[in-house]
């Protein structure tokens, strides 16, 4: 029996729900609801649990998960290099001031989750010498970086891409470890959507690079958005860099589609409209394409709640495929057909879950299949069970995926803490502490605060806060 290679930050839970809820403003041409503006915007966080009490991941027919490497301290994206070792990126959400009664809300509740504080700032090599599926040899790769996120190697050249910009090591093929400080190539305004992904182009010459907002919609204004909501292009021949797809709020994972060529990403989209408005999306990207951030969504749907730009509206690209609303799609890699039994070609997404919407969404590893170059079906579950039925708690939350080196199997990141990987058993990665489930409403006028303050809920915001 093949297997699914998922490498988990936390852990990794298996396929329980083999659908998605039929509410979900989800493919080519989703139903999106009407937005419904919130001055007062619902946080709903399970408990970061891990996997413990017997807890497993659920996977679809024909395959089994097992940890690939565990112990690890949020990890969050994976690169696989040509000799079979496995690089894991340690990083996390640093907080700053906060600037809103949202902010103070969401970092709460976010440090409870362990998805928020001091940052490892790490990448870790993996590397199965007897081909068990399970990493015999852990190294420290690279240290003391800076939120360092997406990966790349071209030749004996490795690319790193950190919150404040991309920078480039020597690298010498089968070595544990870099040497030197490397040479900073780009640099990036850090904070906000601070995850920095990274890609080769098919022909080795240039490295594309994901840059999300600073903000929601602009709420500092666009100066303080410039260069941001971005994929960039690195031409690592001459040095320079340029904005290649612009519109894009926080697009994070990057895959290229073999038949047509066109590089896909997932987009995170904005909040505050409603549970399904407007949909996460996978989307092909244009050289020069604008995708609507932020004045207006899925085209040219436009959010009153920015002022506006007539000209960027009338340009705005339809995205290809709607994932659901706030699902946080991050992780994403093509599969070719083989892979795994009972999947053919298209694109696997690492769902790391929703935290502002009524009724949890995301939460697992999902394949898109593609025909012709275009997706052509119904997203389908490869891995779930990753939340309890009652949706207090969370054993992992997918990030980073990839084909794993034999080919056979997906590696994928779940920051809850640990590594896994599908094959033939499940390890108990214990346990990961975390935030009391539950619904916490915050921001809004001095009025709108008052009034949930009378509430249970702004009860509940007031003691969080207090802590």
């Amino acid at each position: 029996m093949r297997c699914l290679c998922p490498m988990v930050g936390g852990t990794v839970a298996a396929l329980r729900r083999m659908s998605s809820p039929a509410t979900q403003a989800m493919g080519p041409t989703p139903q999106i609801p009407e937005a419904r503006k919130q001055g007062i915007m619902t946080l709903k966080m399970p408990v970061a649990q891990g996997w413990k009490d017997g807890h497993v991941p659920t996977c679809a027919p024909g395959l089994k998960v097992n940890a690939f490497a565990t112990g690890l301290e949020h990890p969050r994206w994976i690169e696989v290099l040509p000799n079979g070792d496995v690089l894991v990126a340690e990083s996390k959400e640093q907080s700053g001031p906060p600037k809103t009664m949202m902010d103070h809300a969401a970092q709460a509740v976010m440090r409870r989750a362990k998805a928020i504080g001091d940052s490892a700032n790490r990448v870790t090599l993996f590397r199965d010498t007897n081909g068990d599926g399970v990493a015999e040899i852990r190294e420290t790769f690279v240290q003391n970086q800076n939120q360092p996120f997406g990966m790349a190697l071209i030749g004996e050249k490795f690319y790193l891409g950190n919150t404040d910009g991309i920078v480039v090591f020597d690298y010498t093929p089968g070595a544990t470890a870099l040497q030197g400080t490397g040479q900073k190539l780009v640099s990036f305004k850090p904070h906000g959507h601070w995850t920095r992904s990274l890609i080769v182009s098919p022909d080795g010459t240039k490295v594309y690079a994901g840059v999300g907002s600073l903000s929601n919609i602009a709420d500092q204004g666009m100066e303080a958005e410039e260069g941001r909501a971005a994929i960039w292009e690195l031409d690592t021949q001459t040095g320079t860099a340029r904005i290649f797809a612009s519109g894009l709020r926080n697009a994070v994972g990057m895959a290229w589609e073999p038949v047509t060529g066109a590089l896909w990403t997932v987009v995170n989209e904005r909040d505050g409209l409603g549970d399904e408005t407007p949909p996460d999306y996978l989307t092909s990207v244009q050289d020069g394409g604008f995708y609507g951030w932020p004045y207006c969504y899925w085209g040219r749907t436009v959010d009153d709640r920015v002022p506006q730009d007539a000209a960027l509206v009338a340009r705005a690209i339809t995205p290809d495929y709607a994932l659901g609303g706030h699902t946080a799609s991050l992780g994403l890699c093509w599969m070719p057909a083989g892979t795994l039994p009972g999947f053919g070609e298209g694109m696997v997404i690492g769902q790391h879950g929703s935290w502002n919407r009524s009724k949890l969404s995301g939460y697992k590893l999902v394949f898109v299949p593609f025909e012709n170059g275009r997706p052509s079906g119904a997203p389908r579950d490869i891995l779930s069970g990753f939340l309890s039925e009652d949706e207090k708690t969370a054993y992992g939350r997918p990030v980073g995926v990839t084909i794993g080196p034999d080919k056979t199997s997906l590696l994928m990141a779940d920051d809850v803490g640990d590594v896994i990987k599908t094959a033939d058993h499940i390890l108990d990665l214990g346990p990961e502490g975390g935030v009391r489930g539950g619904e916490i409403v915050a921001q809004g006028t001095p009025e709108e605060v008052a009034k949930v303050e009378a509430s249970y809920t702004g009860g509940y915001l007031k003691d969080m806060l207090a802590k």
